[in-house]
């Protein structure tokens, strides 16, 4: 970054702040945050000589910290440089010493974007958007758990504050008696969104034992996703310090409800902002119904950036308020598409089928492309359903996460459209994940294979 003016800018801004060090922060393909913290000179320093780098090896880094090589990214490690959005630029709430942070995007030394990042793969999908006239409106929630402090991981995991799972889930789903006995926390987590601009709104209690939703407001794909990028972190940070921890994972109690990502999305035109959903009646529209037919179509092609992990799995089709199938319908929750009451401005799509587990950048991604191609190539969807989806075997996902890394490495259209580096790079990474889970002994083979065979 070498524009004289905007450097300028950024350190008028971090002087009146009085911020005395900088976080640079890229996602990685797990949605964890990685960078550098320095002193704000060495920032300031770094920005004006192009200096801020990392090497190439952070997108092969698996979510147990083992490295895979691939044809993209080699034993060399090459360097990729930080190009900092001051739109991101923020405080971190949590940090004695006033701190602010900042998401980067990354280039090759020559100038060339790299395509394995989370947020340019983000980027990509949004231009194709920007080249038909149309931009993509997103509104996330996250639903997460909270559990108990404790040296070393149980499983199951044990809830809050010495509580069994009965008593969590005694209080019941939208209790406020729930969120009442975690106010202090989540009194913070508003507090320190309103510090970071994250614009979260509704909070309720969900059904599993400590678990709830945080809702996000609707806005342009790239902010909200920076957005959820920084929530994920915030709450994490937030929970430690009233000695709790919050977890994301899909699915960590086999016999409750799982943790999902939910994207309410829609499509307006550039030039006037008008939803492309709905006609003047308020009647659904082609562009409407296509944009449907593409997410049946395509989102089995892009299953790993919407169920990343094998746990991922246990949620999908579990039944409890997690869908099996594309079928989408008017106020359905059985389905993966709900499509919620409401006017004109008001149409869009709810994709359910993510966990909370995903990369906000990669999920948005990947469902905004599956409707972008439905558009494009005028795909028509199936007919909507006003019964529960639970038992139906058809449009069904990918059952498992051997199937749906398949289905994604054997799509040329996701290799020709999200690139060849990504699909590989990412594809990589999920095979190790998934062998080093695969290689783990399950409490079920050691209860009943380890005496009985």
């Amino acid at each position: 970054m070498k524009d004289n003016n905007r450097i300028t800018e950024i350190e008028n801004w971090l002087d009146q702040n009085n911020i005395h060090d900088v976080e640079i922060v890229i996602s990685d393909f797990a949605g964890i945050s990685r960078g550098k913290i320095m002193p704000q000179e060495k920032f300031i320093e770094g920005l004006r000589s192009g200096g801020h780098r990392m090497p190439e090896s952070l997108f092969s880094l698996t979510i147990n910290c083992d490295f895979v090589s691939s044809e993209y990214i080699t034993d060399l490690e090459e360097d990729l440089y930080f190009i900092p959005d001051f739109d991101t630029i923020s405080i971190v709430p949590w940090r004695k010493i006033p701190t602010a942070c900042i998401i980067c995007d990354l280039v090759k030394a020559n100038g060339e974007k790299t395509n394995s990042s989370p947020r340019q793969v983000l980027r990509n999908v949004l231009s194709l958007y920007e080249t038909q006239g149309w931009k993509p409106i997103v509104a996330p929630e996250f639903e997460f758990f909270l559990l108990a402090n404790q040296d070393e991981v149980e499983s199951p995991p044990i809830p809050p504050k010495g509580r069994s799972k009965k008593q969590m889930l005694d209080k019941g789903m939208l209790s406020l008696d729930g969120l009442d006995e975690f106010s202090d926390l989540f009194d913070d987590v508003y507090k320190y969104c309103e510090i970071m601009n994250i614009s979260v709104n509704t909070l309720t209690q969900e059904a599993g034992p400590a678990q709830f939703e945080m809702n996000m407001h609707h806005g342009d794909p790239l902010k909200v996703a920076d957005q959820a990028f920084y929530f994920k972190r915030l709450l994490k940070q937030t929970a430690i310090r009233h000695d709790v921890f919050a977890s994301f994972m899909s699915k960590p109690y086999s016999e409750e409800f799982g943790s999902a990502m939910h994207v309410h999305q829609s499509v307006v035109g550039v030039s006037d902002g008008i939803n492309v959903f709905a006609d003047e009646d308020g009647d659904n529209t082609d562009l409407f119904h296509f944009h449907i037919g593409g997410l049946q179509k395509y989102i089995p092609a892009l299953m790993p950036l919407l169920a990343p992990y094998a746990n991922s799995y246990l949620r999908i089709g579990s039944s409890l308020s997690s869908p099996v199938n594309l079928h989408w319908g008017l106020e359905n929750r059985s389905v993966g598409l709900r499509v919620p009451e409401g006017g004109r401005a008001a149409r869009r799509i709810e994709n359910r089928i993510a966990g909370a587990d995903v990369n906000p950048y990669l999920m948005i991604a990947a469902s905004l492309l599956s409707g972008y191609l439905g558009m494009v190539e005028k795909l028509e969807p199936s007919e909507a359903l006003t019964a529960s989806a639970y038992d139906l075997e058809t449009l069904k996902l990918p059952q498992n996460f051997q199937s749906g890394l398949d289905n994604f490495t054997n799509s040329k259209k996701m290799r020709e459209i999200l690139s060849d580096e990504f699909v590989t790079t990412f594809a990589d990474v999920k095979k190790k994940e998934y062998l080093a889970n695969y290689s783990v002994l399950s409490s079920w083979e050691i209860r009943y294979l380890l005496t009985n065979v």
